[in-house]
């Protein structure tokens, strides 16, 4: 599995793009290895520019180039913005634990600052699809956010909901277009500490845990409004998409 994460440049100036297109490097550098069955020259000059050096033991090679991967499974959860310049947007750039990159306008944001961009993970298909020929599959796609419990232990966890709405639907377009998408899962059905914050307050599932921060809480779980939804989207793999009010 890669960790993808589209990348936009700044502006339309020509550095910019550069820019983009040699952060696009780094998503793409093992999905290269993994389905063409070698290194790809560009990487070589990066660990020279930055004097690291690989050790390859005897049929090393060899075993890489026999045994690409047949299809691409892959996570998504947000975009980034590249500048040519820091200095250019120093005030705008942001890091959101995993990464940096440039505060994108454009885009709404998660409670923890990461873009939602649906039309993202539509254009991580195509590049994908369009670079490699193989067939994708989407291993982790999900929204961290504070989930707030109500009377009956409810918790009206909409936004989530428009997230994965917004995502399954760019999905269709990238197939629509295409792309060979052949299974989708998101991230994930149950709330677990966040790997990235060490957080159980960032919550990912469509079931929620009564746990907090500090392990405090009876550890019962109560279903959220997206586990019926996502109940219903699995069940007409896919078609079925609607928000009752």
């Amino acid at each position: 599995m890669i960790a993808y994460k589209t990348v936009y440049p700044y502006t339309c100036k020509p550095e910019d793009v550069i820019a983009a297109e040699k952060e696009k490097r780094k998503e793409f550098f093992f999905s290269d290895v993994q389905v063409r069955g070698h290194y790809p020259d560009y990487i070589w000059k990066y660990f020279e520019e930055n004097n690291i050096t690989i050790q390859f033991e005897e049929g090393d090679e060899e075993i890489i180039a026999s045994y690409p991967v047949d299809f691409i499974t892959f996570s998504y959860y947000r975009s980034r913005v590249v500048s040519a310049e820091e200095t250019e947007a120093a005030e705008k750039i942001i890091d959101t634990n995993t990464l940096e990159g440039i505060e994108n306008p454009y885009l709404p944001k998660t409670d923890w600052g990461w873009t939602i961009d649906p039309d993202g993970l539509m254009l991580a298909l195509q590049e994908l699809a369009d670079r490699y020929e193989k067939p994708l599959f989407i291993s982790e796609n999900g929204l961290g956010a504070i989930d707030t419990v109500g009377e009956n232990h409810t918790i009206n966890d909409i936004y989530r909901i428009q997230y994965m709405k917004g995502h399954i639907e760019a999905m269709k377009r990238a197939i629509e277009n295409g792309v060979n998408l052949f299974g989708y899962t998101m991230w994930g059905p149950i709330d677990i500490v966040s790997n990235g914050t060490g957080q159980m307050s960032k919550r990912y599932g469509i079931i929620y845990v009564d746990l907090d921060d500090n392990g405090h809480g009876t550890g019962k779980r109560y279903k959220k409004r997206s586990y019926d939804w996502y109940k219903k989207v699995i069940a007409s793999n896919g078609e079925e998409l609607s928000i009752e009010k």
